[in-house]
């Protein structure tokens, strides 16, 4: 239902697999900072003293010998950032004079510098909306694209009001801080940040599976006014390459879907580093609140390709990197012209994973397994039980003796 748009150049008949590849780097990477069964998980609002309040979370999931930070922000655009370190007790330091200042290099480390072992982050840049006039699935843009909302000049509400710890969560809820035609005077985007202290799955579609070394983002559009009958939304995503090239998007397909029904597909974006980082979503998106097979809707992703000037900065990426980022893009469109849409109830939901290590993929459940063991057992019973039947009774005309 979504996926990326082709074959990606480089990667031939002939290349390595880019499945046998993450193996081999997930096998050289530190064997401390990877596969954590639980982590000690703590939630931070880091107050900035200021009006309108600045939002910065920090997500601190500490392990037996490491430490994984996720520092999600709406200073600037939404961004995160990933900080993996090989101590427990590794911290965040945060200068808010500096970090708010034109020149923000170094208003944000986690110490000590020594122990981090990856780094990356994800910039979330503009929310597009396209008539839905382009009836090909494979058509980029879908349609005729409006002018894009540009997450850099929205308003996000405090997200000390949010925080739950109990579930481990917060939402930074937004709207545009210009909205001449008043397309979010009832509505807004919503960024829902939640982490996890072992493994498991959420209770609603799509159900990704997640292990302590992940967080998930679910992105909602809530109640804004469409500019068209049936317009299709799409979100741009700016991801920190490692070195000169972009990230690897890939697609796995199963024949199981008992998780996300009539969903045969799981999209990665894997940062080719030891050890190695991941974003990992199912590719669907759904039109309400209560996601079922009824209400999703398909999905695209582009592949990531370098940026432009166009990509707005983020002071807490600029802070921790120092000027040092090569982004790369992908947009993710969601819906199509015909079937369930935003339309239904001006609602549209999509989430991800974001984390370090092997990514978590579902194997077959029992019942997949059962029914196969059954199709291909059948067979083979039936060919065995022939076999035997022709074999038995050849052993009986042998033995016939005639009477004369």
């Amino acid at each position: 239902m979504c996926g990326g748009e082709g074959p990606r150049p480089g990667w031939g008949r002939c290349a390595p697999s880019p499945v046998l590849l993450l193996s081999l780097l997930a096998s050289a990477a530190p064997h401390s900072l990877l596969g954590e069964e639980t982590r000690q998980v703590s939630l931070e609002a880091i107050p900035a003293g200021l009006d309108p309040p600045q939002n910065l979370l920090h997500i601190r999931a500490v392990g037996t010998n490491s430490t994984l930070h996720y520092v999600w922000s709406t200073v600037g655009p939404p961004a995160v950032l990933l900080v993996a370190t090989d101590t427990p007790h590794s911290a965040l330091s945060v200068n808010w004079s500096l970090l708010l200042s034109p020149e923000p290099d170094g208003g944000l480390m986690v110490l000590p510098k020594d122990s981090i072992r990856f780094s990356s982050a994800l910039v979330f840049t503009r929310l597009f909306e396209f008539a839905a006039a382009n009836t090909s699935e494979a058509a980029q843009p879908p349609g005729e694209p409006y002018p894009p909302y540009s997450l850099a000049k929205f308003s996000w509400n405090n997200i000390t009001d949010s925080l739950d710890r109990a579930t481990l969560s917060a939402t930074f809820r937004g709207h545009p801080t210009d909205d001449p035609t008043g397309a979010f005077a009832n509505g807004s985007l919503a960024f829902r940040v939640q982490a996890f202290s072992a493994s498991g799955r959420p209770a609603q579609p799509p159900r990704l599976l997640h292990s302590a070394d992940t967080c998930q983002l679910e992105v909602a559009l809530v109640g804004a006014s469409p500019r068209g009958n049936r317009s299709l939304f799409g979100l741009e995503v700016a991801a920190l390459g490692q070195g000169p090239d972009c990230p690897l998007m890939r697609e796995l397909h199963s024949i199981d879907d008992e998780y996300a029904p009539a969903v045969f597909q799981l999209d990665q974006l894997l940062w080719g580093s030891v050890p190695p980082g991941f974003v990992q979503w199912r590719p669907v998106a759904f039109s309400r609140s209560r996601g079922g097979r009824e209400s999703a809707l398909r999905c695209r992703a582009s592949p990531p390709r370098p940026t432009g000037a166009h990509i707005p900065q983020s002071p807490i990426v600029r802070a921790f990197f120092e000027s040092h980022s090569n982004f790369c893009a992908f947009n993710l469109t969601f819906g199509a012209s015909t079937g369930p849409g935003y339309w239904d109830a001006h609602y549209l939901s999509w989430s991800m994973l974001l984390g370090v290590g092997a990514p978590p993929v579902d194997t077959l459940s029992p019942l997949v397994l059962g029914i196969m063991a059954v199709a291909l057992g059948a067979p083979a019973l039936m060919l065995l039980a022939g076999g035997a039947f022709l074999l038995l009774g050849h052993r009986q005309c042998s033995e016939y003796q005639p009477i004369n």
